[in-house]
């Protein structure tokens, strides 16, 4: 696919292309909707090499219940989708409700695991799919086909013969509780048919029904001759056949005849004598062609439950290994085993034998409670281990919804080749599924349908890129999805782009609001890298938390293998352990930055906690860097200004020049104890923390003389933290102090307060002194009076101060207080917050909040980050305000 590239020559927009750069950072199924969107999309993505790199499409993958749902702001189902109609009608199936949809995992066989959002009913339960349609399961009768791209639904009647009781998958007929055991989609709805011809099965352990259209009734299949429940059911050629629990066949012709029992259990002698075939499964297909039926036998996966007076086999697993975030587990032959057998059903009265088959050739079957899939696999080995796919192996999940213990092993491969053994794997790592796990293969072969009959939107596209073609529907689409940097470069394609994102009606992104910028939770807490990995996209992707609304993600490729050191604006401050650079968030210009001259620092001891020792004496540590001027296009991006704050020295940068100390020359070993610095209005200030004096070098002097030295506002014997940070207007200094340890008699720890806006720990702490001064620095230093001025309101405004360059953010519309006194919501004006002071620091609380007028008895708020795992972590969150003012200066002159 062509670059982005627009009128004003930027190709930072989208360098691999705008649909690979854009679906690779949706889950997979927002991707194949947005491919459906527009003609362009599906015309590229059907060409695209790229595409199918960066998402599973046409993989077979296990649908199954991911450990956090999506919040509403953060779904796409949870907004109205306004689909018109020719003639300006509207489709009444596409547009009536606020749905609400479900973050779930899909694992590929021989890829790490990803996030899929499908629509949801709520509490409604996955009881069967087949192509791009699921059955969900409602109560009371609320019974749906659900299309995953789409989200059109299309409500099925009950079974009137039927009576519905508390529980969603019990029902009574004659006196006799049947237990629903899965939907089967046989055919799936179609446009050519408006969506109202299709047929599906309801198999119950002891009743099958069949319906063919939404408008019609179900049809209950009788059958005097059932002595045992029922496991499965297909339509083949038109034939509703049926397999007991003991194997037994069973066959209806709805216009004509049934039941019939065509055949019984095919059981191998060697099975019948240790009665193993009573702990199997059986199974259902179709051949590849669609001639022949399928049976097929599953045995030795054992679900729990006491098998009294029968031979339970114990899988025990006899290799094991973990591969894309999960252990896969390989058994010995003897414990499980698969057979599958075929007849000619063109033949019933009387039946054909069953013939064992002994191959599949380059096929596999997918069966679950899902309708059977049979597709071509090939096979392939990956670092010289064979893949989990594999051509003529039978693949199987749960056999029916609502188990009340979960097969072991949950997912089986089962070769029939007779020298491989079976190998099986979880899904979940924790047993806390809702759903039942099913087969799906992402796809977007039916694109071209799911808008019909709204055809134009399909039609729709042209001009640079054909990103126009994106209308609010499908900005609202991906938006759920998309991190903050590419928005941002979505944003920047044309001006009809970045006026719909400005506007942000879905409330996706909250722009110009500081947000904290750390590692996602799986980075936090003890959990096993690899999976910590594998539900990420991949190792540089962060999370970026406002304060009041659900937390986005930020893609920083350019972080792999680096710490940040520093921040302010759209600029990072980075290191690796070659060099120190700067590095723009959203168009990833790299700006390498010289090197400490090697006559003051020794650069042995470089590590991701930097350490530099001075060639004449003391071990020093660096702080973090201190962006004080952002590089800028006017200046040719070597207009910036830099400060590398150590602990006992100062270096100052000027772009295009070299580092020069700053020297206060205090005598050893009284060295200065430096705890923050910015430069204002030409001068550099750095603030003492073990007595809060302040320092400030006039830049202009090549010679940097010694400095000026600024007394304290408030000399005690409490222990401060102190900041520095300039006026809203940028004339005045402001120092900053809180008190630098806060907590509650006897060490008690307060409890956390979960808060769901963001997923963040919130604290409780009595107050503690915050004190804010200022003074006009540069006339108190002609006139010889330092005073600083106490500062007992910030007005509209609070602070935010941390590792980042101060941020003063005008919160005109926030509140400076909660109404009811409480903790929430958590952004206010007139207040001061504090995240973490340098790179090496591990404060504990994290993250403070406090008013500079509180009411009596009013609290601190504190944001509680895991205090264990820092080591692992290596990132200290620091404020970002994301702004999209940056995709207007590469905006084309003309509205495309």
């Amino acid at each position: 696919m062509a670059r982005s590239i627009n009128e004003s020559g930027s190709s930072w927009v989208f360098p691999d292309g705008p649909l690979e750069e854009i679906a690779s950072r949706c889950d997979v199924i927002t991707a194949a909707s947005l491919v459906g969107s527009c003609k362009f999309y599906h015309d590229s993505a059907t060409q695209s090499v790229a595409l199918p790199a960066s998402q599973p499409f046409g993989m077979p993958c296990v649908l199954h219940t991911h450990q956090t749902e999506v919040p509403p702001a953060h779904n796409p189902f949870s907004r109205v989708h306004k689909f018109k109609q020719q003639g300006a009608q509207k489709d009444k199936q596409h547009d009536a409700k606020d749905r609400k949809g479900t973050l779930c995992q899909l694992t590929p066989l021989d890829r790490i695991s990803s996030d899929a959002v499908i629509p949801d009913g709520g509490t409604g339960m996955w009881a069967g799919a087949n192509g791009d349609w699921i059955a969900l399961l409602g109560f009371p009768w609320n019974w749906e086909l659900v299309n995953v791209y789409t989200g059109r639904r299309i409500p099925l009647p009950p079974i009137s013969e039927f009576k519905s009781t508390p529980d969603k998958l019990v029902f009574e007929s004659n006196d006799q509780h049947l237990q629903l055991l899965k939907i089967a989609i046989c055919r799936v709805p179609t446009a050519a048919s408006n969506y109202t011809s299709f047929s599906v099965l309801a198999i119950f352990n002891a009743a099958i029904a069949v319906l063919h259209c939404a408008s019609s009734r179900w049809t209950v299949l009788d059958n005097q001759f059932l002595a045992y429940g029922y496991s499965d059911a297909i339509i083949h050629k038109g034939i509703v056949f049926a397999v007991t629990q003991t194997g037994e066949v069973y066959a209806w012709n709805q216009l004509s005849w049934g039941p019939l029992l065509i055949s019984t259990a095919p059981i191998p002698p060697e099975l019948d004598e240790q009665g193993r075939y009573n702990l199997g499964s059986w199974w259902l297909a179709r051949s590849p062609d669609g001639s022949r039926l399928f049976l097929v036998h599953t045995w030795g996966v054992t679900d729990g439950r006491d098998y009294t007076g029968l031979v339970r086999i114990l899988p025990a697993a006899a290799t094991s290994e973990g591969r894309h975030g999960r252990t896969i587990r390989g058994y010995g032959k003897g414990l499980l085993g698969c057979e599958v057998y075929s007849m000619d059903t063109s033949q019933l009265m009387p039946p054909r034998p069953w013939r064992r088959i002994i191959s599949l050739g380059s096929y596999s079957l997918f069966l679950g409670v899902n309708y059977p899939i049979i597709i071509p696999v090939e096979d392939g080995a990956e670092h010289d281990r064979p893949n989990m796919a594999r051509s003529n192996s039978v693949y199987t999940s749960h056999h029916a919804v609502g188990l009340a213990y979960p097969p072991s092993p949950e997912i089986c491969r089962f070769s029939l080749n007779s020298e491989d053994c079976t190998v099986g794997f979880q899904t979940n790592i924790r047993w806390t599924w809702r759903q039942v796990p099913l087969w799906l293969i992402p796809s977007f072969a039916n694109a071209r349908q799911w808008n019909l009959p709204s055809r134009h939107r399909l039609c729709r596209g042209g001009g640079d890129g054909h990103l126009e073609a994106l209308t609010g529907d499908n900005i609202d689409l991906i938006a759920a999805h998309l991190d903050v940097t590419y928005t941002v470069r979505l944003a920047a394609c044309s001006r009809e782009l970045y006026d719909m994102i400005s506007k942000d009606e879905g409330k996706m992104h909250h722009w110009d609001e500081p947000c904290l910028l750390m590692p996602p939770p799986a980075y936090w807490f003890d959990e096993h890298w690899d999976v910590a990995r594998a539900s990420r996209l991949h190792d540089t992707v962060y999370d970026l938390v406002p304060l009041d609304h659900p937390r986005r993600s930020v893609a920083l490729p350019f972080m792999h293998d680096r710490k940040w050191l520093g921040a302010n604006g759209d600029w990072i401050a980075a290191a690796d352990h070659h060099e120190w650079c700067l590095v723009n968030v959203y168009t990833e210009r790299h700006i390498p930055l010289p090197s400490l001259p090697d006559s003051k620092i020794d650069h042995s001891s470089f590590s991701y906690q930097p350490a530099y020792s001075f060639n004449w004496g003391p071990a020093i540590d660096l702080l973090k860097i201190v962006i004080c001027q952002v590089p800028t296009k006017g200046g040719r991006y070597a207009d910036y200004k830099l400060i590398a704050l150590f602990d006992k020295t100062i270096f100052y940068l000027e772009g295009g020049g070299d580092w020069r100390m700053l020297e206060a020359l205090t005598p050893a070993p009284d060295y200065p104890n430096y705890c923050d610095a910015i430069e204002l209005r030409g001068h550099v200030f750095a603030v003492d923390e073990t007595d809060g004096s302040t320092y400030f070098w006039d830049t202009a002097n090549e010679n940097l003389m010694l400095p000026f030295v600024i007394p304290p506002p408030v000399v005690d014997d409490q222990q401060y933290a102190w900041f520095l940070a300039p006026s809203a207007d940028g004339k005045r200094l402001m120092i900053i102090l809180t008190v630098n340890k806060i907590g509650i008699a006897n060490a008690e720890v307060p409890p956390d307060i979960p808060y769901a806006a963001n997923g963040l720990q919130l604290r409780q702490y009595p107050p503690v002194a915050t004190y804010v001064f200022e003074l006009d620095p540069l006339s108190t230093a002609r006139a010889g009076d330092f005073l600083w001025r106490q500062v007992n309101s910030l007005s509209d405004h609070s602070l935010f101060l941390g590792l980042n360059y101060p941020i003063i953010a005008n919160l005109k519309k926030r509140e400076s207080k909660a109404p009811d006194g409480t903790l929430v919501p958590f952004m206010r004006k007139n207040c001061v917050y504090t995240a973490y002071r340098n790179i090496r620091y591990n404060q504990y609380p994290k993250i403070l909040r406090c008013n500079l007028q509180p009411d009596e008895g009013e609290t601190v708020g504190v944001i509680s980050l895991p205090k264990d795992g820092w080591d692992s972590v290596r990132q200290a969150a620091m404020w970002f305000k994301p702004a999209l003012n940056i995709a207007r200066s590469v905006l084309p002159l003309k509205k495309q």
